[in-house]
């Protein structure tokens, strides 16, 4: 990002609570790991007390996407979710501001054989990320295995937008701007790998509805026109925290054959189907937080 978005300094007051949460963060990363994963959990439980319209969307995407669960199952994955995605918080300063190589042994990687066969084709890669709670973490986690770029969206706080960049520099190659179609590409045809997670809703500009769990759901055709553009193969990953909140397991996939096809429908329904899989292996650890159905179809009302 070129540094004239930024302002010329910092040291205005309505930037203290971001420098405050920055330095938190810096404390998080090197506390020991159980006390780590205490207060994560504990920042979870909060949040899941307090945050009513957070619960609220969250209770509503796990009631469309778990019917066959019952009202108390149901009840119990947000209360999880919750408490996943505040031990995410503390996951997400550990892999910003702390060296990966020392948690080398708290990863497993199965299927490293996809990505460098995928690799030796030289046209690039394609990585489907998922936003998972572990999602930060486990690209620094990634970068011990592989080299890739990220594509992301820019935080809103220029100084906090500036300290991610920075964090995420440091783990990828670049992180480059979702807008920026031009450097995605140029990176792919390069050689480069990018890291790249299309599971959120964008709007109905750029999407089209496919299946996902069940539900009709906004999905980017972003990924499909990336791999027609740059003959890059698009390997999927899972990245998941292991019910020991110790270690972790990153898996890929084998790259998705015959992708893309010439229907915009089937190709995100095929990385749709790929999505939901990754997320009933854990779906507490999915970032169930976010708005995933706000776009709707035609003539069909808010979900929320």
């Amino acid at each position: 990002m070129s540094k004239s978005r930024y302002p010329r300094s910092f040291a205005h007051p309505r930037y203290w609570p971001t420098w405050l949460s920055i330095g938190a963060m810096y404390v998080a990363a090197w506390l020991p790991w159980r006390l780590k994963m205490a207060i994560g959990k504990g920042l979870g439980l909060l949040a899941w007390r307090f945050a009513k319209r957070r619960r609220h969307i969250t209770e509503t995407n796990i009631a469309l996407c778990f019917p066959e669960k019952s009202p108390e199952q149901q009840r119990q994955l947000v209360k999880d979710t919750f408490i996943a995605n505040g031990i995410g918080l503390i996951e997400t300063a550990t892999g910003w501001c702390r060296d990966s190589e020392p948690l080398r042994h708290r990863v497993t990687y199965i299927g490293e054989e996809h990505i460098a066969r995928a690799e030796a084709k030289g046209k690039g890669v394609i990585v489907i990320g998922i936003h998972f709670s572990t999602l930060d973490l486990g690209g620094a986690l990634h970068s011990l295995f592989f080299s890739a770029d990220v594509v992301y969206r820019p935080h809103n706080n220029p100084l906090f937008e500036r300290f991610m960049t920075r964090a995420r520099g440091r783990i990828f190659g670049q992180a480059i701007d979702r807008h920026d179609l031009r450097g995605v590409v140029r990176q792919l045809k390069a050689g480069r790998m990018i890291w790249y997670s299309p599971d959120q809703d964008f709007g109905r500009d750029v999407s089209v509805f496919a299946p996902l769990f069940g539900q009709q759901a906004a999905s980017i055709r972003l990924t499909a026109k990336l791999a027609r553009m740059t003959g890059s193969p698009v390997v999927p990953m899972m990245f998941h925290r292991n019910p020991d909140n110790a270690t972790y397991t990153i898996e890929s996939l084998p790259a998705l054959d015959g992708f893309p096809s010439n229907d915009e429908v089937a190709d995100a329904t095929r990385i749709n189907q790929f999505i939901e899989l990754a997320i009933r292996k854990h779906p507490e650890q999915y970032l169930w937080l976010h708005r995933r159905f706000k776009t709707r179809p035609e003539g069909e009302p808010s979900v929320y």
